[in-house]
């Protein structure tokens, strides 16, 4: 029996030892619910700026799509000059149907002019269907035709895209950031041909 005893006092640490009580107590777990809500907060804080910066690094992409879209137009009828500045047109230049589309099949033979016309009436839909509109109106879309000073130098175009981010601009917030993004084009006058 004696040797029981020294082998269950080893065991337990004496007599006089503790029983101490294993879990933690609620004090403990409220203070790690408080540290992991704040963790969390700050994964949700992380998660609505990332998507925020996609939307809009997706939106410049569309917008430097766009702009070299109508770049290369220009430089396709590169004999149109003015007739590619949208602000020679009362209120929007019409689709001429030059190019083939839904509707019809068939484009047909267009002067330079009404290509042009019918260019910027086609872009200005692309610009508006993917680029986020105004509170006032639809997204931007210019072309500006610079004429030359003397004779052969090149003529110059400005090509401008403007936009709000969506929910910008909204519930009266007058000072809502314009996203824009413009591209000048040079193009050198081609030889004249016998």
């Amino acid at each position: 029996m004696g040797h029981r005893m020294r082998t269950l006092n080893k065991i337990c640490g004496g007599r006089r030892s503790r029983w101490h009580q294993g879990g933690m107590s609620l004090v403990e777990v409220l203070v790690a619910l408080v540290v992991l809500s704040v963790g969390m907060l700050g994964i949700a804080v992380l998660f609505v700026q990332s998507v925020r910066s996609s939307r809009t690094a997706i939106l410049r992409t569309q917008a430097v799509n766009l702009v070299s879209d109508m770049a290369d137009r220009v430089r396709a009828n590169a004999n149109a000059q003015q007739a590619y500045d949208t602000d020679e047109y009362d209120g929007a230049p019409s689709v001429r149907s030059c190019a083939p589309d839904d509707e019809s099949s068939d484009g047909i033979n267009c002067k330079v002019d009404e290509l042009a016309e019918d260019d910027l009436a086609r872009w200005q839909r692309a610009v508006q269907k993917t680029l986020p509109a105004f509170q006032d109106g639809p997204a931007k879309a210019e072309v500006h035709y610079i004429a030359p000073n003397a004779e052969g130098q090149p003529e110059h175009y400005r090509i401008r895209v403007a936009w709000r981010e969506p929910n910008e601009g909204r519930s009266g917030n007058t000072n809502a950031t314009e996203y824009s993004y413009q591209s000048d084009v040079a193009l050198i006058p081609r030889a004249a041909l016998p």
